[in-house]
């Protein structure tokens, strides 16, 4: 069958089927065309089995009713994909926090091969691409079931973190709390204003 076939068959992205390919974990052979054909024999998974981790993550704790809803929408994603889940992560830290503890303990654990979450963000603010490369060479995967972007609030809340983050640099603590306040002020308005706005621009059109 051809690659693409493999990958869903295996429940694994593309990417991760074409780096098991590569490395020589899969018999197959490629056409002059440049199709991938994999002859392997389709009995079980190859090499690991697949140990999928659902991670959710909210940025607050006056958000964390949320993780539940996420953990539910994607164990009812699995379920109807037929895959098995192996354990369900829910950790509150902003997205761009690179030191959370449960989900560098996902990362740094061989046996969890694909992480199921929600959105690219779900995962990290920046940085997506990287993780997802480094772990496609270790045969692992992410599954991403929904593309769209997420939630104003949770980018808004990021958003004051790296404002409140170069401000304590640049100001110190104390200073930046008022600083960080004040810039989160202006924007709040800025954004109440854009939805004036847009409302009215609606009702023009109407």
């Amino acid at each position: 069958m051809k690659l693409s076939a493999f990958a869903q068959w295996a429940g694994v992205g593309y990417k991760t089927a074409w780096t098991w390919w590569k490395n020589g974990q899969l018999k197959g052979y490629q056409t002059e065309s440049g199709t991938i054909v994999i002859t392997e024999e389709l009995k079980q998974q190859p090499g690991k089995e697949i140990v999928r981790v659902v991670y959710t993550r909210v940025s607050a704790n006056e958000n964390r009713p949320n993780l539940d809803a996420q953990a539910e929408r994607l164990c009812a994603y699995c379920t109807a994909k037929g895959w098995k889940v192996s354990k369900v992560v829910k950790e509150v830290g902003s997205g761009i926090n690179d030191s959370r503890r449960k989900l560098l303990a996902i990362l740094a654990d061989p046996s969890v091969t694909c992480i199921v979450i929600e959105h690219k963000d779900r995962l990290t603010r920046f940085g997506f691409k990287y993780i997802e490369t480094l772990l496609a060479v270790q045969g692992r995967s992410i599954e991403v079931v929904n593309t769209n972007e997420n939630l104003i609030e949770d980018l808004m809340a990021d958003l004051i973190s790296i404002i409140y983050s170069f401000a304590a640099r640049l100001y110190g603590q104390r200073r930046a709390k008022r600083k960080t306040e004040k810039i989160v002020q202006e924007l709040t308005i800025a954004q109440e204003q854009k939805q004036v706005e847009q409302k009215q621009a609606e009702k023009e059109g109407a």
